[in-house]
C-alpha cells in the first residue's frame, strides 16, 4: 500500500511540473511585442539641390549731375522699368532639428534674364537708347522653421547680391556718345517657403523671396565725356520650385 501511495505521488508531481512548463512556454510564445511606430522624418543634415522659376526686377537709373550731358537727361531725371524672366540655379545648406523646430543656413547662386530697354526721344525718335540687365543673383541666409512630420514651413533672411549692367547710346546731338558699365550691387533679402520630404533623402518645395539693393555709380563714357548715373535694381522678387538631396543623419524614432 505504501509503495502504491509513493508511486501515485510521484506521478502527480510529474504531471504538475509538466503542466507548469507548458504554461511557461505558452506565456513566452504569446507575449505581446511593442507596437512599431514609423520613425519621424529627420530634417538634420547637409543638402544640395537646384531650383527654377521666375524673377521680377524693378530697375532704376537717375542722372546724378556729374559728367557730360549726352543721354539728354538733366540732373535728377531718369527712368524706372520693370521686367520679368526665367531664373534657375543651385542651393547648398545645412539644417539642424530640435523637436519640431528646424534651424539652418543656406547659400544660393542663380542665373536670371531680367532686362529692359528705355528710349528717350527728347531730340527725335531713337535718339537715346538705355538698356539694362540683371543676370546673376546670390544669397546667403539663415532659416528657421516648424516641422510637421514630412512637412517643413520656414522663413529666411540675410544677404543678397546681384550683377547689374547699364548701357546708353546717344546718336543725336547736341552731345553724342555711348558706353556701358557693370557693377555688383549688395543688399538684403527675406523669404518664406514650404518643403516636403518625399523619401528619407529627397526633398521638394516651393519658395518666394524679396530682395532690395543699394545704388551704384555708373560712368558711361562717350565722345563728349563720361555720363554718370546712380543705378540699382530697386527690388527683385522671385518664386521657385526646389528639389534637394539630403545626406543621411541619425533616424529619430518615437514610441
Amino acid at each position: 500500500m505504501r509503495n502504491k501511495l509513493i508511486a501515485a505521488f510521484a506521478c502527480t508531481t510529474a504531471l504538475v511540473s509538466t503542466g507548469a512548463a507548458s504554461a511557461a512556454d505558452l506565456g513566452a510564445r504569446y507575449t505581446k511585442a511593442p507596437a512599431y511606430v514609423e520613425p519621424l522624418f529627420n530634417w538634420t543634415g547637409f543638402y544640395v539641390g537646384g531650383h527654377i522659376g521666375g524673377a521680377w526686377t524693378n530697375e532704376q537709373f537717375i542722372n546724378n549731375g556729374t559728367g557730360a550731358p549726352f543721354g539728354d537727361l538733366v540732373p535728377g531725371q531718369g527712368y524706372r522699368q520693370r521686367s520679368a524672366g526665367i531664373m534657375g540655379g543651385a542651393q547648398i545648406g545645412y539644417n539642424w532639428q530640435a523637436n519640431n523646430y528646424v534651424f539652418g543656413v543656406e547659400g544660393t547662386i542663380s542665373g536670371l534674364d531680367n532686362k529692359g530697354t528705355v528710349v528717350n526721344t527728347a531730340f527725335g525718335a531713337g535718339d537715346d537708347i538705355f538698356t539694362w540687365r540683371a543676370n546673376v543673383l546670390a544669397t546667403v541666409v539663415g532659416r528657421a522653421g516648424f516641422a510637421v512630420q514630412n512637412n517643413l514651413f520656414y522663413i529666411k533672411g540675410g544677404y543678397a547680391g546681384v550683377n547689374n549692367r547699364l548701357n546708353v547710346s546717344d546718336t543725336v546731338g547736341p552731345a553724342t556718345g555711348s558706353g556701358g558699365q557693370t557693377h555688383w550691387a549688395n543688399g538684403w533679402t527675406v523669404g518664406a517657403g514650404w518643403e516636403y520630404g518625399i523619401t528619407r533623402n529627397w526633398i521638394v518645395g516651393l519658395e518666394y523671396n524679396y530682395a532690395a539693393f543699394g545704388s551704384q555709380t555708373y560712368q558711361l563714357g562717350g565722345t563728349s565725356g563720361n555720363y554718370t548715373f546712380d543705378a540699382k535694381p530697386r527690388d527683385i522678387q522671385w518664386a521657385v520650385v526646389r528639389a534637394s538631396y539630403k545626406f543621411d543623419a541619425p533616424v529619430i524614432a518615437r514610441y
